[in-house]
């Protein structure tokens, strides 16, 4: 035989050997499924139908096809917070394809204004759904299995484990085993007695975070699909003392989502009292809200007990489930218009859209019914309107404000009258005077009619045609109210997933083994070996932690004299080498035989 042949038999030799030396010792320290590797000889056959629908099960369950499902979802949900989407503001997805109209086309047919609802979305989230399913149903299993099974008997070399030491001791092996045993269930070891040995195993936590990570996934992408199917969302723009009662017509604005019930809103009621905002007066932070709060009086049910609470940014008030939250804030200049009899038509708080941090506002005053011109001809009155809180003065630039507080505010009427277009069937934004069927009052320059007003005063229309006054200011409070059901679960389920992984990561798997025999002279060898599911620093330091205390059980038996001719006894052993190794002291986990090693 040559002498390539020769090594490599002894190759093969000695990897059997190591195998047997471990043998079911270091199987399935993991759930982890292992993988099937297809023979790779010439004569393989095709595959069937039902062997590729096996193979793909495989792949789709595996942890490398659930962690690129999970970051294609990571991905596919960036778009969602770039564009804006359908179903949070369908105002912004149509302005967005007015200014983008060659990019519109191309959206549509990716479904980028829907993404959290597009088929794409959807099947990367129902994929990684069956992915992490499919993953934790066999290994629950295996797990399971795995904790009502036993620890395996001990290999029958242990100085080829990782970690190991050894000992001579007077004790009896009986005694050194009950000893070992013992501690080794003090420490929290899972042990038991097998023959000559004692084997005992630790660290079931780790495989438990790994399930309880998983599951915790699970439990958020359900919590986040119920969430969306089941969630409810709208809008409330509220005065000071005006009130709103959760039914689905008192909404500005409401969305749902594909499986939510009109007749689920949770029955309650409230009324702003007062809302109270105010703001740094000087330094680089001028402007600033300091307090911004909504004081409201509310009532759960029809006949329920009447509550003080105050609603503050990201304090909502809850109630029942629904939670309301303080979203913005703005002015009402109150407006009392009178036609050219002196006939009060219309007074009211008309609340304005702020359209800069200084609360620089605008809108549209519109009366729709019991005016009449002074031929007695019913028609429609308009006034654009555009409000500053704090009006910094004439000849002071563009009327915009320069505080948001009410330190000196003005209100800018421009007047018109005829057909606001209400009546057309069409909706129509509250916020904006269509004046396409309007006639602009004159003044006496032939020109629009406007005026700025402080409280108090008022703009007379023309030829006796009546007159609109600026009485004061209210504020209003835009409200959101929100009800989804699966917040507490995501919550939940991140909490537990953030632990499991913690847990996978940091805990270790291991098992300890520990040999007592009787030798030849009569002593008790004592032998203690660990091995991890990976590599580990630890594990040695552990181990030698596990000798310490059994030696006090099991202490150290006196050296062996030496003879002067060991270095010639026929074995060829050099009996002053193993005084030393196993006689005198245990052997340090680090000071232990290479991998392969005889002791």
């Amino acid at each position: 035989m040559s002498k390539a042949n020769s090594t490599s038999t002894r190759q093969r030799e000695e990897e059997d050997e190591h195998g047997s030396a471990h043998g079911e010792a270091g199987e399935q320290l993991s759930t982890a499924p292992r993988e099937e590797r297809p023979d790779t000889g010439a004569g393989v056959p095709a595959m069937s139908v039902i062997g590729w629908v096996r193979w793909f099960w495989r792949q789709l369950t595996s942890m490398r096809v659930a962690l690129i499902l999970l970051f294609l979802l990571s991905l596919g949900a960036i778009p969602g917070s770039l564009i804006p989407q359908t179903s949070v503001d369908d105002m912004k997805v149509q302005a967005f394809k007015e200014q983008h109209t060659t990019l519109t086309p191309v959206y549509e047919a990716l479904q980028l204004f829907d993404v959290y609802s597009s088929v794409w979305f959807s099947a990367i989230y129902i994929l990684l759904f069956v992915s992490l399913i499919g993953c934790i149903v066999p290994r629950t299993g295996q797990f399971v299995g795995q904790l009502r099974s036993r620890p395996p008997g001990a290999p029958k070399r242990l100085t080829r484990l990782p970690a190991y030491t050894t000992w001579r001791t007077e004790a009896e092996p009986e005694e050194v085993r009950a000893a070992a045993l013992a501690m080794l269930r003090g420490r929290r070891f899972r042990g038991h007695e097998v023959g000559d040995a004692v084997a005992a195993e630790k660290g079931y936590l780790r495989e438990a975070g790994n399930l309880v990570f998983h599951i915790a996934l699970i439990v958020m992408l359900i919590a986040f699909a119920s969430g969306q199917l089941f969630k409810s969302e709208g809008g409330k723009l509220v005065v000071e003392g005006d009130g709103f009662s959760n039914t689905l017509t008192q909404y500005d604005d409401f969305k749902s989502g594909s499986l939510y019930d009109a007749d689920s809103l949770a029955p309650f009621s409230f009324v702003l009292d007062d809302f109270v905002g105010t703001y740094e007066k000087s330094g680089p932070q001028r402007g600033t809200p300091r307090t911004f709060e909504a004081r409201v009086t509310y009532a759960e049910g029809a006949d329920g007990a009447e509550r003080k609470g105050v609603i503050k940014v990201n304090e909502p008030l809850v109630v029942d489930g629904t939670k309301v939250y303080l979203i913005a804030h703005g002015y009402a200049p109150v407006v009392t218009v009178r036609d050219g009899t002196g006939k009060v038509v219309s007074k009211s708080a008309v609340p304005l859209l702020p359209i800069d941090n200084n609360i620089t506002s605008s809108g549209a005053i519109k009366v729709m019914d019991g005016y009449k011109d002074k031929n007695g001809k019913k028609t429609q009155l308009g006034f654009k309107a555009f409000f500053v809180p704090t009006f910094a003065g004439h000849g002071k630039g563009q009327m915009f404000s320069q505080f948001p507080a009410l330190d000196f505010p003005v209100l800018a009427l421009s007047a018109y009258q005829g057909s606001l277009g209400v009546d057309s069937g069409l909706a129509q934004n509250v916020y904006q005077l269509d004046t396409s069927k309007m006639k602009e009052f004159k003044d006496k320059d032939g020109e629009l009619l406007k005026k700025m007003l402080m409280p108090g005063e008022k703009l007379d229309l023309p030829d006796g045609a009546g007159s609109i006054t600026y009485e004061g200011t209210e504020e209003w409070a835009s409200f959101q109210i929100s009800q989804q059901p699966g917040n507490g679960w995501a919550l939940g389920g991140a909490i537990a997933a953030i632990a499991g992984l913690a847990a996978s990561l940091f805990i270790q798997r291991r098992r300890v083994w520990v040999r007592a025999v009787r030798g030849a002279d009569g002593v008790t060898v004592v032998e203690m070996a660990g091995l991890g599911r990976s590599e580990s620093a630890k594990l040695p330091e552990e181990l030698g932690d596990l000798s310490a205390a059994l030696v006090t059980t099991a202490p150290v038996a006196p050296a062996a004299p030496e003879e002067p001719d060991a270095a010639d006894t026929p074995d060829g052993s050099a009996a002053t080498d193993a005084t030393n190794e196993a006689g005198s002291r245990p052997v340090h986990p680090a000071e232990a035989p290479a991998e392969g090693a005889e002791k």
